[in-house]
């Protein structure tokens, strides 16, 4: 007998030129769309799932707040001029001293680098800093902006923590050209550095910094390698911050 079922209407509808339709997503599918959403109206996240998420924070001794640590191998721009004498990262500090010398240091920039991935990395940064109670964060004491998406991540993470100054060290200019100036969160300063040594700063990007090997105009080396009271860095009315040669 002729029925008119799911089958027998798509018989007619394949005749008369139709398409057949799409599978709906099985309940699994949907509940990792919509997952992010659902956690994020459950109110504030605790600090443990936090850490769980971005793992921990990293702490420079020299700096008056905190860090987030990348590895150095795996900067894009960095880690080949780590191959070339003359330029800012060869013999990068970051890929020696007590980077590699503590065997966890190493293994926990891994796996902050594989954070970056995660959908409530955002989200799980912004507690984490703001926990901490501080005014002044720098992002990669070790390491660099891997992606465009990644520094709009970033710019996420400081709109939810307005009370903290937050600065980027960074040689990944390619990055920074695809990314508006007035685009840059107000408490978030970029400093894009020199490639070489006593060097010229870049010019298409207001901060910058570079390294030279006299009149450096960092204190740091005269104040025990510590910031102390300056915060040049974090300031935008301080166009360029020079390093003295390590």
């Amino acid at each position: 007998m002729g029925g008119t079922g799911a089958v027998g209407l798509w018989s007619k509808k394949k005749k008369m030129g139709g398409t057949r339709p799409q599978a709906l997503p099985g309940p699994a599918t949907i509940w990792q769309m919509f997952k992010p959403l659902l956690i994020k109206y459950q109110g504030p996240m605790k600090i443990k799932e936090a850490k769980v998420i971005t793992h921990s924070l990293s702490k420079p001794n020299k700096m008056p707040g905190f860090s987030y640590g990348l590895p150095a191998w795996e900067c894009k721009t960095g880690s080949k001029l780590a191959k070339i004498p003359g330029t800012v990262c060869f013999s990068c500090y970051a890929m020696k001293g007590s980077y590699v010398m503590y065997k966890g240091v190493k293994p926990a920039q891994y796996k902050r680098l594989d954070a970056i991935k995660h959908p409530l990395w955002v989200r799980a940064m912004a507690t984490q800093i703001n926990s901490k109670k501080v005014k002044f964060f720098r992002w990669h004491d070790a390491g660099d902006i891997q992606s465009v998406k990644h520094l709009l991540k970033i710019f996420k993470v400081c709109k939810l923590s307005p009370d903290v100054k937050h600065w980027i060290p960074t040689k990944e200019s390619q990055f920074l050209k695809q990314i508006p100036v007035d685009r840059v969160p107000k408490n978030l300063i970029i400093r894009i550095s020199g490639t070489k040594i006593d060097g010229p700063a870049p010019k298409f990007w207001p901060w910058s910094s570079t390294v030279v090997t006299k009149s450096a105009s960092c204190p740091a080396p005269k104040q025990s390698g510590k910031c102390l009271d300056c915060r040049a860095c974090w300031d935008h009315k301080v166009k360029n911050v020079s390093y003295g040669k390590h």
